[in-house]
């Protein structure tokens, strides 16, 4: 069977998932998977990157089977593919045996497109078995850098999917992350065995995050203070341990701020309670630990708080990509001192293999340095991952934004790196940062008197600054190479390097950083982002918000699985108020077009009644494909949709009806064109940079709108055509959703033939 047309992807892309365009190589790897190659895809969180196996799986037969590490991210995608109308499923411990049977069956039968299910059920004897009669058309491996050692959330149990190329030898793999570095990928490629795969690496940059570091001074009080100037606002708190994410948790609550903790030392009832609380909006704020992690899919979590310090970047990354997953604004804020560091050194000071604590150290290091330096906190980042960000400024960080101030640090560079060498050399051994400190401060500790470092010409030189300002200025010259530090026992020695030698001698300028003072960090971090924010209005955004969670706790499921704040941001930008107009809103396919939009446009018409409509700079792009009209009007009422006025009334109305369209500005220009003579659809469609497809369907509506009665069916349908499609549509039971109705014809009718005969079947014309 050839491969589905790009004209076919991008309805589906429409029809279940609600959008007309792609995000950046969404398209490229979908067609890749659809061919039959091996695909290793590393797109940010955010990206897409569950649509590249999602789409795929509508587009073909058979089955996709879904490898996922977390029991919670299965039942929330499922919940999402369901709500689009997507047949899918998930096998998990959280069900029972009856339940379990009832999806084996529907497996069995072939009722499922998607099937999510954890690495350690899919390789029990009797999984595999199934595998071979499910008709399985492609595994998608999410989360894969699980599958790496090098990775920062290792999954012994990944290593064990390769066994499934022996039992499954030609089904293509699509192995998915968000991050990895160089290493990781050539691990992900090696331990499943993919074979030549197509690579596809997109941006790690996450432009609408706003990353920032602040002197960690009150943490409880810096976190308080953050979370008051966005009252609103859902996020997540990383800690260092389970007592902390279980006293941040309780301290917030009692001063007004619902939260809850998440960690691995909770029972898994209340865990797992605790987080649906959370995924509802019931809570608007989750403490979790660093270690175990989230694992969910919310997208509007607004802001990640690190209240302690992340053990490596990469994890860093992860977590703070945990915010505006939908695009929208997001905020990551690091709360960091040097305490923190010592105690990242303890616990790796009880690592006994020498290669892993030396590991350790340097990935450490690596978030010392991002957290201290004054240079793009995005470029130090992406770097990491083998990215260059090509701008000076990117705007959205605290040290772009608010550039640091610096000094000349000459006479202070002079005096710690002579300490540090006199200090070696009158011992014969080296000593850490904090010591050489202590000798420029003159301070009387036990090591000093036992070395006789009071002694030295260097003592008591540097009492201008204090201790920790000492110690920001060390690791600063260790970040810029004039000092060398090397680990050994609980912490690590400092020497001075050949060029700190050399700066000594010829009297080089030193340029250096001064620290940021407490008050001036406390500002920086006060004012929420607005970077990519959806400019709309407000008081119908609250409203739609509103009776988003009425229908969420009417079908049990989290409100972002009804819709995200980007499309509610749309629909108070762009007042739809009809079946037509709702359509275009992103986010809206068939289903959820059926489903929620009579709820929502008469929530629209409601706030009109009494409000008057702003006006924004940008409109909404046009739609790539008609509605495909109200087949269940007032079922989301019956499903809970309908809402109270404040008079205790019902505020639901009646859809309006799909007989006579709404006439666009769009689809008249497209009649306009058409009957002055360019009536070849490719030549218009040409002319007007659109799909033939997108043509089709405006002079479809055209012609349903009574604005058309001089078009005929044998200008668009061959007579041998009519018997066939009359055949499909009758099959099908309805006129509306022209996706099942494509799904009967196959490849014998593209979509412009089923526009085409819809519309004159409505207007009685076939």
């Amino acid at each position: 069977m050839p491969p589905p047309s790009r004209e076919h992807l991008l309805h589906l892309l429409k029809d279940h998932f609600g959008y007309d365009s792609w995000r950046p190589l969404q398209e490229e790897i979908i067609t890749a998977t659809l061919a039959g190659r091996d695909v290793l895809a590393l797109l940010p969180t955010g990206g897409g990157k569950s649509l590249c196996f999602q789409l795929p799986a509508m587009a073909g037969g058979g089955l996709t089977l879904v490898v996922s590490p977390l029991i919670a991210l299965m039942k929330d995608q499922v919940d999402q593919l369901q709500a689009a109308g997507i047949p899918s499923t998930f096998l998990n411990s959280t069900l029972d045996a009856a339940e379990s049977r009832h999806r084996l069956r529907g497996l069995h039968e072939g009722r499922y497109r998607l099937l999510y299910a954890a690495p350690e059920r899919i390789m029990l004897d009797g999984f595999l078995d199934n595998l071979l009669k499910w008709n399985v058309e492609r595994i998608a491996i999410d989360e894969a850098h699980c599958i790496s050692e090098w990775g920062h959330d290792f999954r012994p149990e990944y290593r064990q999917l390769p066994k499934l190329r022996g039992i499954l030898p030609h089904v293509p793999f699509i192995a998915l992350t968000a991050t990895a570095t160089d290493q990781v990928r050539d691990d992900i490629e090696k331990h499943l065995a993919l074979r030549r795969p197509e690579r596809y690496t997109a941006s790690f940059n996450r432009p609408n995050l706003t990353y920032r570091v602040t002197p960690k001074t009150g943490a409880y009080d810096q976190v308080l203070h953050f979370l008051k100037n966005r009252r609103e606002d859902s996020g997540i708190i990383y800690c260092q341990s389970r007592k902390s994410t279980e006293q941040v948790a309780a301290r917030l609550s009692q001063d007004g701020i619902p939260a809850l903790p998440y960690h691995a030392g909770l029972e898994q009832e209340e865990r797992a309670g605790n987080q649906e609380k959370f995924l509802r909006d019931r809570v608007r704020v989750m403490c979790a630990t660093i270690a175990f992690g989230m694992g969910i899919n919310k997208p509007n979590v607004r802001f990640v708080i690190h209240y302690d310090l992340p053990k490596n970047l990469e994890g860093y990354y992860q977590e703070t990509g945990r915010a505006g997953r939908d695009g929208l604004p997001g905020e990551c804020l690091l709360l960091f001192n040097a305490a923190d560091v010592a105690k990242q050194m303890n616990f790796i000071s009880e690592i006994t293999d020498p290669a892993e604590s030396a590991r350790a150290r340097h990935l450490l290091d690596q978030v010392v340095h991002y957290s201290e330096a004054s240079s793009c906190r995005r470029a130090l980042l992406l770097n990491y991952f083998s990215e260059e960000y090509p701008e000076p400024n990117c705007g959205g960080c605290d040290n772009c934004q608010s550039p640091r101030e610096v000094f000349d640090g000459t006479l202070a560079a002079q005096k710690l790196l002579s300490c540090v060498l006199r200090a070696n050399q009158a011992s014969r051994w080296k000593f850490g940062l904090g010591h050489y400190c202590d000798i420029l401060c003159g301070a009387s500790t036990e090591k000093i008197l036992k070395q006789s470092h009071h002694q030295l010409s260097t003592y008591g030189i540097g009492r201008e600054m204090t201790k920790p300002e000492w110690q920001a200025i060390g690791r600063e010259l260790t970040r810029m190479g004039f000092l060398t530090s090397e680990a050994i026992g609980m912490g690590s020695t400092l020497t001075v390097s050949e060029k700190g030698v050399q700066a000594l001698k010829t009297r080089a300028k030193f340029t250096l950083t001064r620290p940021l003072p407490a008050n001036e960090a406390k500002q920086r971090g006060q004012a929420p982002s607005k970077a990519g924010d959806i400019h709309c209005d407000e008081v119908l955004f609250t409203a739609l918000r509103a009776l988003r969670r009425e229908l969420a706790e009417a079908r049990s499921v989290p409100p972002y699985v009804i819709f995200g704040d980007v499309a509610l941001r749309h629909m108070a930008r762009a007042y739809p108020t009809n079946g037509e107009d709702f359509s275009r809103i992103p986010g809206v396919g068939q289903q959820k077009l059926v489903d929620f939009g009579a709820a929502f446009t008469a929530a629209v018409r409601q706030h009109l009644g009494v409000n008057q409509m702003q006006e924004f700079k940008s409109s909404l792009p046009p739609a790539s494909s008609p509605p495909q009209g109200w087949a269940a009007a007032g079922a989301a009422a019956a499903a809970g949709a309908s809402r109270k006025g404040d008079d205790g009334r019902s505020a639901g109305a009646k859809p309006p009806s799909m007989d006579a369209p709404r006439v666009t500005d769009t689809i008249a220009e497209s009649l306009r064109l058409f009957r002055s003579g360019i009536t070849d659809l490719s030549a218009l469609a040409s002319q007007r940079n659109l799909a033939e497809s997108t043509i089709a369907s405006h002079l479809a509506n055209g012609i349903m709108s009574g604005r058309a009665d001089d078009l005929e069916p044998g200008q668009f349908l061959q007579p041998e055509q009519l018997p066939p499609l009359a055949e499909i549509f009758e099959a099908a039971g309805q006129l509306e959703n022209l996706g099942p109705i494509k799904e009967l014809a196959g490849d014998r009718f593209g979509y412009r033939d089923l526009h085409f005969f819809r519309a004159f079947r409505k207007v009685g014309k076939l």
